[in-house]
């Protein structure tokens, strides 16, 4: 479903991460990004709450580019429907991302929010067997 490159530990490195991203494997990259864009949403609403519309725009840009970067990482080839499927949600969330930054709406960062976080609990409960099967 997630093609093998790399470009997921370059985009989390290049927005703050923190972590040893040269040892994570491609499943643990994954849930970076989607932590990653779920606390960058936390921050953007804050910002936006604040009123401090640079660093909200900012922040939500931050988001687009996460969401871009796991759409980018889909192996449309090998994933079939699933990937088509999550290929087209990482489109809508990055319309809506767009949209909460021009119409300054917190219900719609809550509502990516919630879909990431629901990607994010399937994404972790993937058997341990099925990850190592992708991931060789």
């Amino acid at each position: 479903m997630f093609s093998q490159n790399n470009s997921g530990a370059a985009a989390y490195q290049s927005i703050g991460a923190q972590s040893s991203i040269e040892t994570a494997d491609q499943h643990k990259l994954v849930e970076m990004l989607y932590t990653g864009a779920i606390s960058r949403i936390n921050l953007a609403r804050s910002h936006m709450e604040m009123g401090n519309v640079s660093n909200k725009g900012k922040t939500i840009s931050n988001v687009i580019a996460i969401v871009e970067e796991l759409r980018r990482t889909l192996n449309m080839e090998e994933g079939g429907e699933l990937a088509a499927n999550l290929h087209d949600l990482y489109e809508y969330m990055k319309g809506r991302l767009l949209q909460a930054n021009l119409k300054d709406d917190p219900e719609i960062l809550d509502e990516v929010k919630g879909l990431l976080e629901k990607l994010l609990d399937g994404w972790r409960n993937i058997p341990e067997d099925v990850r190592r099967q992708f991931s060789a």
